[in-house]
């Protein structure tokens, strides 16, 4: 049975910081951060709706979506609250200053234990994900992450990943494609069912304030499934 799509009341928002510049939030599994049809439900509609109701804003919420999680991913999402914020936030990101970890659980006992991997990606529109090429093209983007394995779970593996490119699906098809694929992960492979959506959790992301210029960690807890 296809995981489902979660229903939120802006009131459910885990919220992990927020001032005037940014909304910082622990998404869920079973929502889209943005990019749906008007009138569907996404993250990005539930936070304008809280920031609505949160300050009494009449009309249309400004909110900047500066980082993304797949559908059935959870963890740190951190939206913008003015172009500027967003303006600045995108530049770090595309600098590549962001400090982006996860936690993954994937099938198998990984090794080497701690290793970079580096892949080429190219995206498959049509079935909406992505492939590795055997050499880079003119299509294709170089993806780096390095992993190491926190500790052997039974039959699997629970892993930090820290991303050094950002791009589409890279943790799952970088993972699977090594032979791990994350657990509830179907669209890359997996066979082994997970609680809900996939084991793969934005757990920290270290940010440079888009004003006051300090350096923020914001950190999500893993689901209570996790366990």
């Amino acid at each position: 049975m296809p995981f489902m799509a979660i229903s939120m009341h802006p009131r459910d928002l885990d919220i992990l910081y927020e001032d005037n510049h940014l909304l910082v939030v622990n998404k869920p599994a079973g929502i889209a951060t943005m990019g749906l049809p008007n009138g569907e439900e996404t993250l990005l509609t539930v936070a304008k709706a809280y920031v609505s109701q949160r300050y009494n804003k009449p009309g249309n919420v400004y909110l900047g979506v500066v980082s993304r999680l797949d559908f059935s991913v959870t963890g740190v999402i951190v939206f913008a609250r003015t172009s500027k914020a967003a303006a600045r936030l995108n530049d770090q990101f595309r600098d590549h200053t962001v400090e982006k970890t996860y936690h993954a659980i994937v099938e198998g006992s990984i090794s080497p234990k701690e290793d970079l991997l580096v892949n080429h990606l190219c995206e498959d529109k049509r079935h909406r994900k992505m492939w590795v090429t055997v050499s880079p093209t003119a299509e294709s983007k170089e993806a780096r992450l390095r992993y190491s394995c926190l500790k052997y779970v039974g039959n699997n593996s629970l892993l930090e990943v820290t991303l050094e490119t950002g791009r589409k699906h890279q943790i799952r098809l970088q993972l699977a494609h090594k032979g791990h694929p994350i657990l509830g992960d179907k669209k890359y492979g997996s066979k082994t069912p997970f609680p809900q959506g996939v084991a793969l959790h934005a757990k920290r992301l270290v940010i440079r304030h888009p004003v006051t210029k300090e350096t923020h960690s914001f950190e999500a807890p893993l689901p209570q499934y996790w366990k």
